[in-house]
């Protein structure tokens, strides 16, 4: 009876004589055995359709894909998601990732666009020591003096846009430019980033404006424009989602092109070209983070995504949503723990070849996570053989060359 009383002691020590290790619902080390997922954005606003609830199936389908891989030697079976819309303001967004962490124990917050609320989500992250992965807000302050150890900057950011529009169309010609941004953190980071990257080209900026967000009128800054001196030959619109597709169609009805004044987007989606239409934006140039269709592996999970989202195909934020949640998965099976500490040990320094992450890296320095980007130019309707293929990639911009270098305002 002592031996037996001895080895049963052993055998609990050890999580049922497994001697540790994952191995699905009755020996992970989890917290409350299980993980949850939370897809914290935009649901209602003028974000809602780049990113909004079908990132939230994107999670979801990462989800089942991961369960799959692994079956019975997954680190827990039960994996779920809770949700949220910020509304696209920063004390919204602060409420509700606290929430998120501790009400709902979510381990990892993914996608917040809006750089001011992902900012705020940041603090939260860093505060609670809780993963977050933001997706779809653009500010280069998540890897410079707002970093933090939990924090991972994953698709996209101001700078890596202006690396690829900015350089691109100074150097093809629009070497005066009148920019136009939506006045908060997102739109006052990408004015800066693009002037760095048009004088580094031989441009200029010749006036900048801020505008009201978010903002359905934008005819004073059109009218504006051919009466500056010297003319611009492009207009940079830093504007995103909603707002984007207000500001090209006043554009357009006010004839600038026609006027001499090209146009230059800091930002676009695969769904504000859908809401435009191809031909009102044909020939823009602008750089993305991922296309649909760039190849059979990208369509392939495309195909996957649009029988679950009545036939959309997903923009760079909904792919880049199932990544980071297969990538976050990924590091807790390979930790065997949802400690924050232990999965960002995991994390930091990985190499990544997903269909989204294409020389994929998460930089231990600041980590920003580094890929391949796509320099795009959208199609004429004439070109478009199918629903939903507007872009022509014109050129792949290497990972290292996309990002900018470590900043020495980030501190870990």
């Amino acid at each position: 009876m002592r031996h037996t009383a001895v080895v049963a002691l052993v055998c609990l020590a050890l999580a049922g004589c497994g001697g540790g290790g994952p191995r699905g619902d009755s020996g992970s080390k989890l917290t409350g055995d299980k993980i949850v997922l939370g897809v914290l954005n935009d649901q209602s606003g003028v974000y809602a359709q780049l990113s909004g609830k079908n990132s939230v199936e994107a999670v979801k389908m990462a989800i089942e894909d991961f369960q799959a891989k692994y079956g019975d030697k997954a680190v827990t079976k039960n994996i779920t998601v809770e949700t949220a819309d910020h509304q696209n303001k920063p004390d919204v967004a602060n409420t509700r990732a606290s929430e998120m962490y501790d009400r709902q124990g979510v381990d990892a917050i993914l996608d917040v666009p809006t750089s001011s609320a992902a900012l705020k989500v940041a603090d939260v992250a860093k505060a609670q020591k809780k993963l977050y992965f933001n997706i779809s807000g653009a500010t280069t302050d998540l890897t410079g003096k707002s970093c933090n150890k939990y924090t991972f900057h994953y698709a996209y950011d101001t700078a890596m846009l202006a690396n690829g529009t900015g350089t691109a169309a100074t150097q093809a010609g629009a070497k005066n430019w009148y920019i136009v941004y939506p006045d908060y953190a997102f739109g006052q980071d990408m004015e800066k980033s693009f002037k760095a990257a048009i004088g580094k080209g031989g441009g200029t900026v010749i006036a900048s404006d801020p505008t009201p967000f978010p903002n359905d009128n934008f005819s004073t800054f059109l009218l504006k424009a051919p009466t500056l001196t010297p003319k611009p030959d492009v207009l940079g619109t830093m504007q995103a989602g909603a707002d984007l597709v207000n500001l090209v169609k006043q554009y357009n009805e006010f004839k600038l092109r026609d006027k001499g004044v090209g146009l230059a987007v800091g930002l676009m989606f695969l769904t504000d070209i859908h809401s435009l239409t191809p031909d009102a934006l044909a020939g823009t140039t602008f750089t993305d983070a991922w296309y649909w269709n760039f190849d059979e592996r990208n369509r392939a999970w495309a195909d996957k995504f649009a029988a679950r989202t009545g036939g959309q195909r997903p923009t760079f934020a909904h792919a880049a949503n199932y990544s980071a949640a297969t990538q976050y998965l990924e590091a807790v099976q390979a930790a065997g723990t949802d400690d924050a500490d232990a999965v960002v040990k995991q994390l930091e320094g990985k190499k990544v070849d997903d269909f989204f992450l294409r020389n994929g890296e998460f930089r231990a320095a600041d980590h920003r996570v580094l890929h391949d980007a796509y320099l795009a130019k959208v199609k004429p309707g004439s070109e478009v053989k199918e629903p939903w293929d507007y872009e022509q990639i014109v050129k792949t911009i290497p990972a290292q060359e996309a990002f900018r270098a470590p900043s020495s305002d980030c501190k870990l």
